[in-house]
């Protein structure tokens, strides 16, 4: 009665890619939960692309924003969500050393907690029960209630992985009577309780397990669980009526209806009821809705309605019915053949791909809907296994990878094509650059810039007002000027002096206003040159900027071509070694799906074998019974 359920409600839809969800979702959770704020715009974007299920855009962005040291303000948030992206694609020994590097550089409590958490879960799903129990043995007490429940019951799994199911019932005694999980930690304490021997105090827990009110159908699942698992216990314990109480609590909806049937018509077999045995076995033969043909209960129950037959006295009927079950176990023989051909070819991965596409790599990725087989009933029970799942999403994400890489493979070539044209475009563009800026004499303009300069200081410190003076201005001195040059050679006429007297108070007038107007003038003066040396200083470091220009572009231009080709070099030795693992794992996906259609043969061989050795019993009988009628003819 192996345990086969994930552990808490992040963990229990069977996904491992749900831990990096709840990673996602823990980064900034708290006791009590506290609002956050996005304070760097590269690492919304991680979130966003998160959020929008772009896992791999997500992580390699975030990747690229750490690079470049993007996301300081969220540095341990952000190692955390790659931690949990990089766990949700089974790289657990990556993430543990993001983890352990978070604890050396002083992360906070709560974040160290949570990390170490998730990759014991993690680990635990794949299997690495020793790497899961060490990392379990570094989380301290820092996790918030929720997660201190789903510890314990990681913790009795683990001991419970490990053989020691006394242990993982002690874990799990507080829990189950104290816990908001507690319906999945009672199942749990009965399973270790009957692994551990204690099988009156294990089965008293099933049952009540078993008899619980059930809100969700998750937990319905769970007390059908409890019942299929009690009503079987307590037929190897041959008490088929106790069998039948517990097996008729089961739904008939359940996905373990058709066991439960099976096993209450053995139940009633065993009570020498075989006309109510006949009940639920003709049920699972009839083809109803649920009732898979190629179900294992099924195909059992072919084989036992014919036993109640004989048991019945009804010999011709159970004949029959023998007859009938080894047809329809050589019918179904040759269609898991048909199906075992098609998967080996490739239709069932092709298939569930060109059904389900998607554009990015990740285990969040579920099969929605199945591909066209032969006999698309035998799905069920290969997508049903655990390891097939992983074993797929593996394959998945190498086909994404391959395609991946092959797109960069063609981006790189228009990245040399992009290179070529800048090259081309500097080429053309470097002597028209050089002509333009030949024409620009700075030395010539730096040079009348320090004479303007030299004026005006010497104007400023001889108060010579005129030498800041508009035209208007200059033109007006230069007319009074002229105006008393000739008014000293006009001589001593009365109305000479009188012009000369009037000439002499407009030259007042102008100088009163030309002081007036000098710290004016003197300051515009002083703005303008200004202006001028900004344009000179502009100029200067064009020129020094097309001089670096020239020394450096040409090196640029080889860095990125010297890149792009390492680039090239690494990614086209990539693809072949992508394809190969590729082509290898698509053979053990397939593989996988044959070994448990193989398992179905095998138990089709064994039922035909009863079946076959059954009809000779009643051919024997037939016989018996005709030989002392002979005789006393």
């Amino acid at each position: 009665m192996q345990l086969h359920f994930a552990i808490g409600r992040a963990a229990r839809r069977t996904s491992a890619a749900l831990v990096s969800v709840a990673l996602a979702c823990a980064v900034h959770a708290a006791e009590p939960p506290k609002p956050s704020v996005v304070q760097e715009p590269h690492y919304g974007d991680t979130l966003f692309r998160f959020w929008q299920d772009q896992y791999f855009t997500a992580i390699t962005g975030l990747m690229t924003s750490q690079h470049f040291n993007r996301v300081a303000q969220h540095a341990d948030e952000a190692e955390v969500l790659r931690g949990g992206m990089l766990l949700s694609y089974g790289m657990h020994k990556e993430a543990g050393e993001i983890f352990a590097q978070l604890i050396e550089r002083g992360a906070a409590p709560s974040v160290r907690d949570r990390a170490w958490f998730y990759l014991a879960k993690i680990r635990y799903q794949r299997g690495f029960i020793e790497q899961a129990e060490e990392a379990m043995a570094r989380i301290e007490n820092n996790l918030p209630l929720a997660l201190q429940e789903e510890r314990v019951l990681l913790q009795s799994q683990l001991l419970m992985a490990r053989g020691d199911f006394a242990g993982a019932a002690q874990v799990l005694e507080t829990l189950a009577k104290s816990s908001s999980a507690g319906l999945y930690a009672r199942y749990n304490l009965g399973v270790a309780l009957v692994r551990s021997g204690d099988l009156p105090r294990g089965i008293a827990m099933l049952d009540e397990v078993g008899k619980a009110p059930a809100p969700s159908e998750e937990f319905k699942a769970l007390r059908d669980k409890a019942n299929v698992a009690l009503g079987f216990a307590a037929l190897t314990d041959e008490k088929p009526e106790a069998a039948r109480a517990f097996l008729e609590r089961v739904r008939l909806s359940s996905m373990l209806s058709n066991k439960a049937l099976l096993g209450f018509g053995w139940a009633s077999s065993a009570l020498k009821e075989h006309k109510r045995a006949l009940v639920p076995w003709t049920e699972l033969i009839s083809g109803a809705p649920g009732r898979d043909a190629g179900d294992a209960a099924v195909l059992e129950a072919r084989i036992a309605v014919a036993y109640a037959y004989a048991e019945l006295g009804a010999y011709g009927q159970s004949l029959e019915r023998y007859q009938d079950a080894i047809g329809a176990f050589d019918r179904e023989h040759v269609a898991l053949d048909e199906s075992i051909g098609a998967i080996r070819k490739g239709k069932l991965l092709d298939g569930l791909l060109e059904k389900n596409p998607g554009e990015e790599m990740g285990w969040f990725w579920n099969i929605q809907e199945l591909p066209e087989m032969p006999h698309a009933s035998h799905l069920n029970q290969v997508l049903a296994q655990h390891e097939f799942q992983e074993a797929f999403k593996n394959w998945r994400d190498l086909r994404f990878l391959s395609k991946n890489l092959q797109g960069w493979a063609d981006t790189l070539g228009i990245y040399n094509d992009m290179l070529s044209n800048r090259r081309q475009a500097y080429a053309d563009r470097l002597p028209k650059v050089r002509d333009e800026a030949g024409k620009l004499n700075i030395a010539e303009a730096t040079k009348r810039r320090d004479a303007l300069a030299s004026e005006l200081d010497k104007a400023e410190l001889d108060a010579d007002h005129a030498a800041v003076a508009d035209a208007v201005r200059r033109a007006q001195i230069e007319r009074i000027a002229d105006l008393q040059v000739l008014l000293q050679r006009a001589g001593t006429d009365p109305e000479v002096a009188a012009a000369a007297d009037r000439v002499r108070r407009v030259a007042g007038a102008l100088t009163w206003q030309l002081a007036q107007e000098f710290p004016d003038r003197l300051w515009n003066a002083k703005k303008a040159l200004r202006s001028i040396n900004m344009e000179i200083e502009l100029a200067q470091a064009r020129d020094a900027a097309l001089a670096q220009a020239q020394r450096d572009e040409p090196a640029r231009h080889e860095a990125f071509a010297q890149r792009i080709a390492t680039l090239e070099g690494t990614i086209r030795a990539l693809i072949p070694k992508v394809a190969a693992i590729t082509n290898e794992q698509q053979g053990q996906v397939q593989e996988l799906a044959v070994a448990e259609l193989t398992r179905q043969k095998e138990r089709l061989t064994a039922y035909i074998t009863q079946a076959r050795f059954a009809v000779a019993q009643l051919y024997d009988r037939a016989a018996l019974a005709r030989k002392p009628d002979e005789a006393s003819k």
